[in-house]
């Protein structure tokens, strides 16, 4: 009986051989070729399930962008179940330590990231999804703002996304500089500055 492939796996098996060939070799040698060879497939096997070199770009683009999304959503439920001002913020420093690298895996992604965020400057398939994660941090950054009540929004949630932009790049670049531990620090440093524990403002309301 014929092996039957589900073709979703399947292609997030080969995004997943994507990541490891860009966290070893950089963007550039992220060929079908070296892919196919790092998933195990034959190069056909990878153009069965991707058109074309970008498609598989996009696609690995979309999965490392919907795994980050899935687990801030996770640590947003914990947020709204914590019970006091301090196990908010807690919960809001947790929620942002999801975006930079803290262990092992978020600093593969985070290499990951860095790597697709420089190539989207002279690849348009791929600037969609860079200006999704770009957007996508600020609005995380707002929103916990907003209901923590602090004043000027839009500047502040700038900082912040900047701020983490930054922890990201200079842990990615130098490691042994811009550790786990200096990057909670500043985190904190950070949030107690700006007094956030996820209350509401006034006068808003809960999603």
């Amino acid at each position: 009986m014929p092996k039957v492939v589900d073709a979703e796996s399947r292609r997030r098996a080969v995004a997943e051989a994507v990541f490891r060939v860009v966290r070893a070799h950089g963007l550039d040698q992220a060929s079908l070729r070296n892919v196919a060879e790092e998933a195990g497939l034959a190069i056909g096997s990878v153009r069965h399930y991707f058109t074309d070199h970008d498609e598989l770009l996009v696609f690995a683009l979309e999965e490392l962008t919907e795994r980050v999304e899935r687990r801030v959503l996770a640590r947003v439920e914990l947020i709204h179940a914590a019970g006091t001002p301090r196990g908010r913020r807690d919960g809001v420093a947790d929620l942002l330590g999801e975006l930079v690298p803290l262990d092992p895996d978020r600093h593969d992604e985070s290499v990951v990231w860095l790597e697709f965020s420089r190539a989207a400057r002279t690849r348009p398939a791929l600037a969609p999804g860079a200006r999704r994660l770009h957007a996508g941090l600020r609005l995380i950054a707002r929103r916990v703002l907003e209901r923590a009540g602090v004043p000027d929004v839009a500047v502040e949630a700038e900082r912040l996304a900047a701020l983490l932009d930054g922890l990201a790049v200079n842990a990615v670049l130098q490691p042994d500089l811009t550790t786990p531990d200096v990057i909670r620090a500043v985190l904190s440093r950070h949030l107690d500055g700006l007094r956030v524990d996820a209350q509401p403002a006034p006068g808003s309301t809960e999603d």
